[in-house]
């Protein structure tokens, strides 16, 4: 069986990116922020205080929460001027489009985030309103930086507290600050149409960490555990994510180098994507191909 894979797109863009590199040597890059979460959430204005640091940046995100939307895209979207950038009536992926396109000229960087609550597995990634930014934006041979906080799913505190804190994001801030300023003379672009990151909460009562404690990075691929459940109760089904409350229990079957492990442990994941898809010649598909004249 031979493994055809399209071209990535770091292979169409790697003079583009290499001209990028050396643009973003004499001067501060200009970074597209965008998320799925909404442009007034916390994380959003922790990654665009910490990344004012490194580049220009301007904000181009929906206007309301659109989680868990993937790569659905709009013909038409409205537009209004935000104190951070624009505020856009539309998906993650319009917002990418509507910047690089229209509203941002000359992106060097795309981030997306921080995404309230981790975004680990493969088969979150299509799934992902703040992934599904990053691939749109490689589709324009943009790098781009995709961005998410673990919260444990625990009785003893809630989802919405630890992600109205602000300091409760300063590990994923600290990563993406990092990386934001290395990658590209590190040539990670060169090999990367974009990065997953996902980081622990910060050191306190209910992350991880101990206080001052700074978590590593780890290079890592997304997990392929999946456990997904669905029950039906009369007229309706209940979807069900298994996965996450045995992540709250640290007792996870994800191998070590996953995704999902270096989160649980207390460490930043860090996975080097490609886009688009691969796809897999298959001799079977050649013999069907072959006899679907004859079947009629």
């Amino acid at each position: 069986m031979a493994v055809t894979r399209f071209p990535c797109l770091r292979d169409r863009g790697v003079f583009a990116r290499a001209r990028l590199s050396e643009r973003m040597d004499e001067a501060a890059p200009t970074i597209l922020l965008t998320n799925d979460d909404g442009i007034d959430t916390t994380g959003f204005r922790v990654l665009y205080d910490t990344l004012s640091d490194v580049g220009d940046v301007t904000a181009v995100a929906p206007d309301s929460d659109k989680s868990a939307v993937g790569r659905a895209m709009s013909s038409s979207v409205s537009v209004e001027e935000h104190e951070l950038g624009y505020a856009v009536a539309g998906t993650p992926a319009d917002c990418v489009v509507a910047g690089v396109e229209a509203l941002v000229p000359d992106v060097d960087l795309v981030v997306a985030g921080c995404n309230d609550g981790a975004n680990l597995g493969a088969y979150v990634l299509g799934r992902s309103g703040t992934v599904s930014a990053a691939v749109e934006a490689a589709f324009f041979d943009v790098p781009s930086i995709a961005v998410s906080m673990y919260i444990p799913v625990r009785e003893d505190v809630t989802f919405q507290s630890i992600s109205a804190e602000y300091d409760a994001y300063s590990e994923a801030a600290r990563a993406t600050e990092y990386l934001a300023k290395h990658a590209f003379g590190a040539g990670v672009f060169d090999h990367a149409d974009y990065l997953n990151v996902n980081a622990p909460m910060a050191g306190g009562e209910h992350g991880p960490l101990e206080d001052g404690e700074y978590a590593p990075i780890e290079i890592t691929e997304p997990s392929t555990v999946y456990q997904m459940d669905a029950v039906r109760e009369g007229d309706h089904v209940q979807l069900h994510d298994r996965i996450w409350e045995r992540m709250a229990d640290g007792d996870i079957p994800d191998r070590d180098g996953t995704d999902r492990r270096a989160v649980v442990d207390g460490k930043v994941s860090v996975s080097p994507l490609t886009a688009p898809h691969t796809t897999e010649h298959h001799e079977a598909l050649d013999a069907l191909a072959e006899t679907y004249p004859d079947a009629w």
